[in-house]
């Protein structure tokens, strides 16, 4: 069939530009159906088509300003009391009481609640709430491959200061309080800031708390009793404590006259039964034992004299502490001069309070530390070598590392694995070692910052390491699985390690010593 339309046109209008315009729909032509072509058919069911029915949808990214959070905490004082009893006063709250007791509902309100609290000891003594019920299963060992990743930086507001102390939070690893300060004698600029801060961990972008002191703070500690306490150490040779409660100024500081006539490099807080009391060292030379709760004058001193005559004009200044909460009344220090001194708070004579002095170091000691599942076993870091010593050998340590290209400037043993210890070098680097995979060179070592790294601080959980810079800048870097989950047999196999280098250095010690009385006789026998 055929079909033709004829288009049309006017001669003049060829050429011109053709002008669309709307018009009705027009019907050409209508093909009825053919019914004998239709029995050619075969009917198809069912049929599948595919059809693309997906909405359209577009994508945008958008830069949204920062929320940004503050805490503010709040004093809850002890309610329930009369408005005429004050609870402070242990006089009106002792006769209180007794008038309560002496109402006649006293003994029926309290029989009445006893059985109450009876029936909840009872439920309580049912379940051991303290079960290990998979200390049957052994931990197998991670398969990952040692790593560290950055997870925040927190830059100091201010210029030219670096990070001189860094403390976790003691409730979990949620904040951490930093101490900044330009340690180099002199050269720090006039107007520099003398406020540190306490950082919360996921909110980099500006402190959660400020503290002022009088003096740059070189040192800042947490107490582990009290979260909201800290004490640190100034410049000026002050000690100070605040309370994060009340504010960001100083709850007292030390006398000038009284405290250290050096900057306050290290102090720790005591064990005691108040949690008040702390102790500092300084480049002066002195060891002061503090009570926060009169700061007028150190409660106690000692001096650093290798001559062990407590003589102030041989002491020799310390750049660190260590103190071991379980031996509460010994502690140790490492001298300018690179001595280790092993001390006894409560020695009864002047002799009896400097224990043993440990050759240690060619320069100064700038980390000391207790391993902490072997107490007799520490470490020191100086030099350009770190060294691990035992409580035995007085005379050398029993390991240390090979002498590094670069200074190193702090060290720390890891927390919950008893072989693994890191340290931290003045070319930027953190080292991880691992005394069970290899021990002459590190098992990781991670560029942390293009600057001098002065300070370590390792979360108590052993994931978490803060590094903190010459330039002012603190990181936090998270270690791969293998540097913080302990295998089961890993306490014996360092064990053994520790002990066959101390019975190593023994018998060497032995025989250097046999060797002198050698020569004593045989140059008696000369002369």
């Amino acid at each position: 069939m055929e079909i033709q339309y004829v288009y049309t046109k006017k001669r003049a209008e060829f050429g011109r530009q053709c002008i669309f315009s709307d018009r009705p729909a027009e019907l050409l032509v209508d093909i009825a159906p053919n019914p004998d072509a239709l029995k050619e058919f075969v009917e198809r069911d069912p049929v599948d088509r595919g059809v693309q029915v997906v909405q359209e949808m577009s994508e945008h990214d958008v830069n949204t300003e920062r929320f940004e959070t503050d805490s503010h905490g709040l004093n809850h004082a002890e309610g329930g009391w009369p408005k005429d009893v004050n609870a402070q006063e242990v006089e009106q709250v002792i006769r209180f009481r007794k008038k309560v007791e002496k109402d006649e509902m006293y003994i029926s309100t309290v029989q009445t609640l006893g059985g109450q609290m009876e029936h909840c000891i009872k439920q309580n003594n049912a379940i051991d709430i303290y079960q290990d019920y998979f200390s049957d299963v052994e931990i197998q060992a991670s398969e990952e491959p040692p790593s560290a990743k950055t997870i925040n930086v927190f830059k100091d507001p201010y210029k030219d200061r670096g990070v001189a102390h860094i403390s976790w939070y003691p409730d979990g690893p949620t904040k951490l309080a930093i101490a900044y300060c330009n340690t180099d004698f002199q050269r720090a600029p006039k107007d520099t800031s003398t406020e540190s801060y306490v950082w919360d961990v996921i909110n980099p972008n500006s402190p959660e708390m400020t503290l002022k002191p009088v003096s740059p703070l070189v040192c800042l500690e947490y107490n582990p009793k009290d979260a909201h306490i800290l004490v640190g150490g100034c410049y000026n040779g002050q000690v100070a404590y605040w309370d994060c409660r009340k504010g960001s100024q100083p709850i007292e500081t030390s006398e000038v006259s009284t405290g250290h006539r050096d900057p306050v490099w290290k102090v720790i807080w005591n064990q005691s039964k108040t949690g008040t009391e702390c102790f500092s060292v300084s480049t002066d030379g002195q060891v002061l034992w503090w009570d926060i709760r009169k700061f007028a004058e150190p409660i106690e001193k000692l001096y650093l004299d290798a001559t062990k005559k407590q003589d102030a004009s041989q002491a020799q200044g310390a750049y660190v502490l260590e103190y071991e909460p379980t031996i509460p009344t010994k502690f140790m220090a490492g001298s300018e001069q690179g001595a280790i001194f092993s001390c006894n708070r409560k020695g009864k004579t002047d002799a009896d309070k400097i224990v043993a002095v440990y050759p240690g170091h060619i320069g100064p000691v700038y980390a000391l530390q207790r391993n902490p599942q072997f107490p007799k076993i520490f470490m020191s870091v100086g030099d350009w070598t770190t060294r691990i010593w035992s409580e035995d050998i007085k005379e050398n340590a029993i390991m240390w590392t090979k002498y590094h290209q670069s200074g190193l400037t702090d060290g720390c043993w890891s927390t919950v694995r008893p072989a693994v210890f890191f340290t931290s070098k003045t070319d930027g680097t953190l080292d991880v070692w691992d005394l069970l995979f290899k021990q002459n060179d590190p098992t990781l070592t991670v560029q942390v910052s293009d600057e001098p790294l002065q300070s370590l601080r390792l979360q108590e959980h052993g994931r978490l390491m803060a590094c903190g810079s010459q330039g002012g800048v603190a990181t936090i870097v998270e270690l791969s699985e293998g540097f913080y989950a302990q295998n089961r047999n890993e306490r014996n196999l360092v064990n053994t390690i520790f002990e066959r280098e101390t019975r190593r250095e023994k018998i060497l010690e032995a025989r250097h010593r046999e060797m002198k009385l050698k020569e004593k006789k045989g140059g008696g026998g000369v002369s």
